[in-house]
Parts: C-alpha cells; structure tokens; sequence
C-alpha cells in the first residue's frame, strides 16, 4: 500500500551514476517530487520524464529537486538519460531490486518493477502528497504542482 500524507519518507542510498550514490536526506531543506515509474525506455515513462524535465524550472520555483526511481540499472539510467537531455537523476533501485520501492509501497510484485507513483515530501521529510497513477497513464504534473503550492503556503 503507497505511503499516504503524514508518513515519514523512509531515508533511501541509491545510484544515480554507477559510482555516485544519492540519499533522500542530501535533499533536507527542499521539497522532493519522487517519481516512482515501471522502466525505461517504455512510451509512458518518456513521455512522463520529459514532461518533469521541461517543468523543472517551475518545481524550482518551490524549492523543490526531482528525482526519478525505478528498478533499473545506472547504466540503463545513464543511456536513457542522455537519450532524453534529462536535467535531474534518475535513480537505480536494482540491488536489492526494488527495495526502496518496497519501502515506499509502490513495488509490483507481479512483474518486478516500481508502479508509476508520484510523492512530494517536504523539507523535514514528511510526505505531504502521494498518488499511485496506472501504469498505462501518464500523471501529468498538475497534481504535483497543487501539493507543492498546498506545501509552500503552510511553510
């Protein structure tokens, strides 16, 4: 079950190159969009990646840093990111696979991937938004944008 509004985000290390590990804690201060999706390479997910890259320049503008989360390798990561011209991490949750997934509930078991899940956690750590999105459906970022705007007028 996806970690809900109020729940501590549970602390990750994970690679966003092959030698260079990021934690969700080198993020304290800043709001953090996570976004969990199934793989790379799929039309959904780049579309989706795309979609947050041009915005980044408005999650900027609320403090906030984006990554994206699923169960592929660094190298996989590396290939689709530069394919894409991506301006934020991508990071590999692959060994052991899926375990962060796990963590944040958004694991599916059946096929071994993340599900397309999107968090917004706020400078301390608290999630202040989740949504667990079809895989097949491409969530857009207006969710995101109204729990950012939520999030910067309570702060």
């Amino acid at each position: 079950m996806i970690l809900e509004k109020g729940t501590s985000a549970p602390d990750f290390e994970l690679n966003a190159t092959p030698d260079q590990k990021l934690k969700r804690s080198d993020f304290s201060g800043k709001n953090l969009i996570l976004v969990f999706y199934p793989a790379d390479w799929s039309p959904v997910c780049g579309d989706q990646v795309a979609l947050y890259n041009e915005m980044l320049s408005i999650f900027h503008k609320y403090n906030a840093d984006i990554v994206g989360i699923s169960v592929d390798s660094s190298w996989c990561h590396d290939a689709f990111s530069s394919d894409r011209k991506l301006h934020y991490p991508l990071l590999a949750d692959f060994n052991p696979k899926g375990e962060v997934s796990k963590a944040y509930g958004v694991y599916n078991e059946e096929n071994g991937t993340s599900q397309r899940a999107l968090f917004v956690i706020d400078p301390e750590g608290i999630i202040q938004w989740s949504y667990l999105s079809p895989d097949g459906i491409n969530p857009g970022a207006d969710g995101i944008i109204e729990a950012l705007e939520t999030l910067t007028k309570n702060q």
